[in-house]
């Protein structure tokens, strides 16, 4: 049972510590809101993980599930999409449609950062960590009900510090919008099974996998330090995304691919937020070497996490225990 509540407890704290702090979005000298932040991030990828574990669903679920959290917090909870003056940053200045609302360029932006980073990346990386329970369920009933109740928290904790900080209301029509979009997600992340692929070939080797990655996340991140013209920006982001989900559908699809090749996933997925920490401008006040200095510590602590889940893939493939 140790072995099981040990990844859980790992990407209950692991998933806060990405979704801000690996970003850059948050400094080291707001550390301690990690602990504040874990309810909501950490609860809401352990739930997501567990569920699709549970009902024997592969990455395709995880994914969905990963895009209704990212609705839910930037659609319901902190409202991004629709305020314009959220974090004082004019987010929605850039490609607005004002019969939806929001702004396109933000709206793929940060959805694709929660979906990608904050729940697919953790869950990727801490299952690597699980070595023989990767794809097992961690917890009982008891500890998914926890689970529920802190993350329901966690929103509860976020909308409150959100709206006390940047306040506004979305229209009930933006609100009623949004919430339907979020059930259909979680409907089709729980009941939806796509079919099973078999392509002939060999996969690729998972070093390919991880060059992948970190292509298509350096031009994920790297459109926000380039002045493209907005539309054009728009379907670049578009085009890299729709590539690589495709790539890594076909390749996943042949023989030869396994648990190495998630975690070059995860691995890709993490070195590029770290890099990009070095050129986010994060919110708070913190003092530039201080910055740096903290970007230094997670990027450090992101690469040790990686090699750790590496050594753990590889005893546990020397033992001959992973299920695909």
């Amino acid at each position: 049972m140790r072995r099981r509540i040990a990844p859980a407890a790992g990407l209950f704290f692991v998933a806060p510590l990405v979704a801000e702090f690996l970003l850059g979005n948050l400094p080291i000298t707001f550390l301690p809101a990690a602990l504040v932040l874990a309810p909501f991030y950490g609860g809401g990828a352990l739930l997501i993980r567990e569920l699709v574990r549970r009902r024997g669903l592969g990455w395709a679920g995880i994914v969905v599930l990963g895009l209704a959290f990212a609705v839910l917090e930037e659609g319901l909870t902190t409202q991004s999409l629709f305020n314009p003056d959220y974090a004082d940053a004019h987010l929605l200045v850039d490609g607005f449609v004002p019969a939806l609302g929001i702004a396109i360029p933000w709206t793929i932006y940060v959805l694709g950062l929660h979906t990608f980073w904050s729940i697919s990346a953790s869950i990727l990386i801490m299952e690597a960590v699980a070595g023989e329970w990767r794809t097992t369920p961690w917890l009982g009933r008891t500890g998914l009900v926890i689970t529920g109740v802190m993350f329901a928290a966690g929103i509860a904790i976020s909308t409150a510090i959100n709206m006390s900080q940047w306040p506004y209301t979305a229209t009930a029509g933006q609100f009623a919008v949004t919430g339907v979009i979020v059930v259909l997600l979680v409907a089709a992340g729980l009941l939806v099974r796509p079919p099973r692929l078999s392509l002939p070939g060999a996969a690729p080797a998972p070093r390919t996998v991880l060059i992948a990655t970190l292509v298509a996340g350096g031009v994920f991140q790297g459109l926000t330090l380039v002045d493209l013209p907005t539309w054009a920006g728009v379907a670049v982001w578009v085009v890299d995304v729709a590539v690589y989900l495709v790539l890594i559908a076909r390749w996943s699809a042949r023989d030869g691919w396994d648990e190495r090749h998630y975690l070059a996933i995860g691995a890709g997925a993490l070195l590029t937020y770290a890099w990009h920490s070095f050129a986010e401008s994060p919110v708070g006040a913190a003092a530039v070497t201080i910055d740096l200095i903290g970007n230094a510590i997670f990027t450090a602590g992101a690469v040790w996490l990686i090699w750790f889940a590496w050594r753990r893939v590889r005893v546990a493939r020397a033992a001959g225990v992973f299920t695909n």
